[in-house]
């Protein structure tokens, strides 16, 4: 038998932790997600978000996102890491070599997760592929893949004339050392001249495009990166002008008038750098999730990207491959 003063106690003390449990709802933490771009938000933060939302979270109420863009500007990289990791951040995702380095310097602890790496080993991102060690990881480009290579050969099968190359990249971008090594090397087994061209930064394409027609270029390969990844559409435009078919690491050079591409979509790495995100968020470590490779994707393979003008193009050929010494 329930006494009135067991009924009015049971009532009591359900009306006081009704409250309770209310507020104990709004003040669950919200967890802050950082990330570092090269270029504001588009289709790519886009596919993270639609990433986080596969993994169950609600964007605003379960998770918040941080995002900061340099514009593949080196200088901004660093600053705009320490910004979001002051804030805090739970957990900080960097596009691209020079952003992740940049995470890198700005935090030891925090975890970062980073995509679109060629060489994550080489440059001390992590200690292996399997066994990240550290406060990294993420998903890498093309550790291993011989992909710079293949670009040349790529582009010696779309123009065959081809004998003398260009190879255009950001200048102290850290990845390129080893990728150059493998466009010698394939080079060298088609008999290609290669002559390697740095900029600094948008404003100096054009001098540079004009030593490469000094140089005879009849082609250009376009090394992943940062600021080549920003200034993509000045670097299409200038090798249409000058009628050099290019070979590029992304996509989204061929959509904007490149000849073709060997690479990875940046769209799909950003829904499966989600994964590694909300893997972190439930309470992984970084040191013990293993690195993805991006998939091998060349233009061709998605009718969305086969945007490039071909070799027999007027606007191309007869640069690209009559022209010599």
């Amino acid at each position: 038998m329930v006494t009135r003063r067991a009924f009015l106690s049971a009532v009591t003390g359900g009306l006081l932790a009704a409250p309770l449990a209310v507020e104990a709802q709004h003040t669950a933490k919200v967890l802050r997600v950082g990330y570092l771009g090269v270029e504001g938000p588009g289709v790519t933060t886009d596919a993270f978000y639609a990433g986080l939302r596969e993994q169950g979270y609600v964007i605003g109420r379960d998770v918040l996102v941080e995002e900061r863009y340099t514009d593949g500007t080196p200088e901004r990289f660093l600053t705009a890491a320490r910004e979001l990791v002051a804030l805090p951040v739970d957990v900080l995702v960097s596009a691209g070599t020079a952003p992740s380095l940049a995470a890198k310097k700005a935090t030891s602890t925090t975890p970062i997760v980073f995509y679109a790496v060629p060489d994550p080993i080489s440059v001390g991102f992590v200690a292996g592929l399997d066994r990240p060690g550290g406060n990294m990881t993420g998903i890498t480009a093309e550790a291993g893949s011989e992909m710079a290579g293949k670009r040349v050969q790529l582009l010696k099968e779309a123009v065959p004339q081809l004998s003398r190359v260009a190879v255009l990249h950001a200048q102290d971008e850290v990845n390129v050392p080893p990728q150059l090594e493998q466009i010698k090397h394939a080079a060298t087994l088609l008999g290609i001249t290669v002559h390697i061209l740095s900029f600094r930064g948008p404003n100096e394409l054009e001098a540079v495009f004009t030593r490469m027609r000094e140089q005879h270029a009849q082609g250009l390969v376009v090394l992943p990166g940062a600021l080549t990844f920003a200034s993509r559409q000045k670097i299409a435009d200038l090798a249409l002008a000058h009628r050099l078919p290019s070979s590029h690491a992304l996509h989204d050079a061929v959509q904007v008038g490149g000849l073709l591409s060997l690479g990875y979509n940046i769209v799909d790495l950003n829904r499966q750098v989600a994964i590694f995100v909300a893997k972190i968020l439930k309470g992984a470590k970084p040191a013990d999730l293993p690195l993805r490779a991006a998939d091998e994707v060349r233009a061709g393979d998605q009718p969305p990207y086969c945007q490039g003008p071909r070799p027999d193009d007027p606007a191309v050929a007869p640069a690209a491959v009559g022209s010599g010494d």
